[in-house]
């Protein structure tokens, strides 16, 4: 087997998360949220561990002190963690991306704070490697079984080429999982975006990399994963764990839980 080069990992974890407060008077930070008894960063940090990446950039933003004070002070992986901060936090999340590029190497594996992922997407992403000078995103073919199709990000796929991006995409057949490997290709794209608009999200990155044919898409298969934008989305993520762990303790009846 080829042996796959080591790769830094990127979490986006910059921006107010909105969304996920219960109401008004909700003051909570939506990376330090809790899903099934452990934060979505941490768990974000821990899918990028599965991966492989012995260096995790962490890109903050809003309330960026209370949060890497909660990560310096609980995490006990053996990662090492590098912090990036991203002032312009209320601009698109390709500003994010940007900031993270002093510590991300020419190679990284790129994910968001608030996505629960299925180990077994970690472990194909681990093995699989980018167009040169481009980037792959993990896409999810199963549309019937995701929870809130309407706020999905959509894709239109050709085989394994990406060709289009987009949450209002009329004619798409996947689902963006927000898991991709980056390069500096991928920089660049988001770079001319920012220095032709003033902002710029990742997906018109991906999207201008589609366009020269340097984007290209892993299908996740059977595995599972889950945006947390919402209460509800929170509820379904926790749903979705349970239910694999139920059916890895079957699987594995003896092993210890």
């Amino acid at each position: 087997m080829k042996q796959i080069k080591e790769r830094n990992g990127v979490i986006l974890a910059a921006g107010i998360g909105s969304r996920l407060r219960k109401n008004k008077c909700d003051c909570s930070i939506k990376p330090l949220k809790c899903v099934d008894d452990i934060e979505l960063l941490m768990r974000a940090i821990q899918s990028l561990e599965v991966a492989g990446c012995k260096e995790i950039v962490i890109v903050l933003g809003f309330r960026e002190k209370t949060v890497r004070k909660h990560i310096d002070l609980n995490y006990r992986g053996q990662a090492k963690l590098v912090f990036a901060v991203n002032k312009q936090f209320k601009l698109q999340n390709g500003i994010s991306v940007l900031c993270a590029r002093p510590y991300s190497g020419d190679e990284f594996i790129l994910t968001m704070a608030d996505h629960i992922l299925d180990e077994n997407i970690m472990k194909l992403v681990k093995q699989s490697r980018p167009p040169v000078g481009g980037a792959s995103l993990c896409v999810d073919y199963k549309i019937d079984q995701v929870f809130d199709l309407a706020d999905a990000t959509k894709v239109l796929a050709e085989g394994a080429k990406l060709k289009k991006i987009g949450k209002t995409l009329e004619i798409y057949n996947c689902i963006d999982t927000g898991v991709f490997i980056g390069t500096d290709g991928l920089m660049d794209a988001i770079l001319k975006v920012y220095e032709k608009n003033g902002d710029a999200s990742l997906s018109e990155g991906i999207q201008a990399l589609a366009e020269t044919g340097k984007m290209a898409c892993i299908d996740i298969k059977e595995c599972f994963w889950q945006d947390v934008d919402t209460p509800e989305m929170l509820a379904h993520a926790e749903n979705l764990l349970r239910l694999a762990s139920a059916k890895n303790q079957r699987r594995n009846p003896h092993k210890a839980t």
